[in-house]
């Protein structure tokens, strides 16, 4: 299938230059157009939404399209069907709000749109590969078990830059689960990439400053292998918890008094 062009821009004004409630009138009028645009058979007003220039009108259009999706089974295969279509677009704008379309939809669906993850993973523009990211994240903490069990088989890819997207994209379930995503996370700690091991490290530290969460990431850091690696994601840990005093449970100090105490062969 050759790609498609996007169509032409339709708005002039930005999404919030607009008042309260004519972004409310605006984003209905999104809505309806979408949801006559397929039963009718056309994509006229939809591919319009994808491809605008202005990021938040391309977010409402993916946000009804999950909605949607949700609302009327009937138009599900159809959802589905268009979105292989779109996503040859040659308009990357048009693809990543394809990706992210698909992210609302796995939340509760994840096998019905694996396939746009796949896809999107090795797109060549990081627009596109960046909403795999973000969808992964918000999958993953909504519907994680599907979502995980996709994303640890891409932990040992060949390609570097995925290995570190998916370390990347997992974060989110880790922030209130940590037990969920340490598994998949160690599968990396002897990963030779610099970047695929400074975004580990930065993972483990965003997964350890919650309720609970600090206890649980030191707990297990301490049947990891690489005791460089450890080392170093408990030091961001205790940076994190600096970093993040208004959202960390503990402060720097009780975090650092605790990794001491229960790990302090790793400092």
């Amino acid at each position: 299938m050759g790609r498609i062009p996007g169509p032409a821009k339709h708005f002039s004004m930005s999404y919030y230059d607009l008042s309260k409630p004519e972004r409310e009138a605006l984003s209905l009028s999104m809505k309806n157009r979408i949801s006559e645009d397929l039963q009718r058979g056309t994509d006229t007003h939809i591919l319009s939404y994808f491809s605008d220039g202005d990021t938040y009108i391309r977010k409402n259009a993916y946000l009804h399209i999950g909605r949607l999706y949700a609302e009327m089974p009937a138009l599900q295969a159809e959802i589905i069907r268009r979105l292989h279509v779109w996503m040859e677009s040659a308009d990357e704008k048009v693809r990543q709000t394809v990706v992210n379309g698909a992210g609302e939809i796995g939340k509760q669906a994840f096998g019905d749109v694996v396939y746009f993850f796949d896809t999107g993973l090795t797109d060549h523009h990081h627009s596109v590969r960046n909403a795999v990211i973000g969808s992964v994240k918000k999958m993953g903490d909504k519907n994680p078990e599907p979502v995980l069990a996709w994303a640890e088989k891409y932990l040992q890819h060949p390609d570097k830059e995925i290995r570190r997207e998916i370390c990347h994209g997992i974060e989110l379930r880790g922030r209130t689960h940590p037990q969920d995503i340490l598994p998949l996370l160690r599968r990396l700690e002897f990963d030779g990439t610099a970047r695929v091991k400074n975004t580990l490290i930065h993972v483990l530290g965003q997964i350890a400053y919650k309720k609970g969460c600090l206890q649980t990431v030191v707990q297990d850091l301490k049947n990891w292998e690489n005791t460089a690696l450890v080392s170093a994601a408990l030091r961001e840990i205790i940076d994190v918890h600096e970093r993040y005093s208004p959202f960390a449970v503990l402060t720097r100090e009780q975090a650092e008094t605790y990794i001491r105490r229960e790990a302090d062969g790793y400092l």
